[in-house]
């Protein structure tokens, strides 16, 4: 049983070395212009979803989602999100930001409206909390969980902010 326990701490031991050395000799891609692995993809996206379900609080939006506010977060979506998440109906640029009219219905209001403040880490995705107030964030967030589904009035509004058609 001893030399169970020993193979077993050894083999922990190689592993952790192993991976260490792996990012100490810089074998690790970190080119953002290169493809990522399936694998470096897959573990991405589980620890960033585990980490918003874990840490998001579950709030109710103070900004309810009226036409003036769902527009207010759309402009600001075209603004600010747009270039990297993609314009509704506009083919994405940047392939490695989700493309967030399919994260729309993977996360809460209240976890977007966290993500939008806080950001997240080694992606390039800013901590906008840090410049805009809470207000505008909850109309962003509102706007994108609900962007699959916006009225007509809204998504005209948009395409004339936008100066295309959606």
């Amino acid at each position: 049983m001893r030399g169970f326990f020993l193979g077993v701490i050894t083999t922990v031991l190689l592993l952790a070395g192993g991976g260490f050395a792996y990012l100490w000799f810089g074998l690790a891609e970190v080119r953002s212009d290169e493809p990522r692995s399936a694998l470096e993809n897959y573990l991405m996206q589980t620890a960033v979803h585990a980490s918003i379900r874990r840490n998001a609080p579950e709030l109710r939006s103070p900004v309810p989602p009226t036409e003036v506010n769902l527009i207010t977060g759309g402009r600001m979506y075209l603004e600010q999100c747009a270039r990297c998440h993609g314009a509704p109906g506009a083919e994405q640029k940047l392939p490695s930001a989700p493309p967030l009219h399919e994260l729309a219905s993977a996360y809460t209001e209240s976890q977007i409206f966290w993500v939008a403040k806080h950001g997240i880490r080694w992606t390039g995705m800013a901590a906008n909390g840090l410049w805009e107030d809470d207000e505008e964030l909850w109309a962003l967030a509102g706007y994108i969980k609900r962007m699959n589904h916006l009225p007509q009035h809204v998504k005209e509004e948009l395409a004339k902010a936008s100066g295309s058609t959606q």
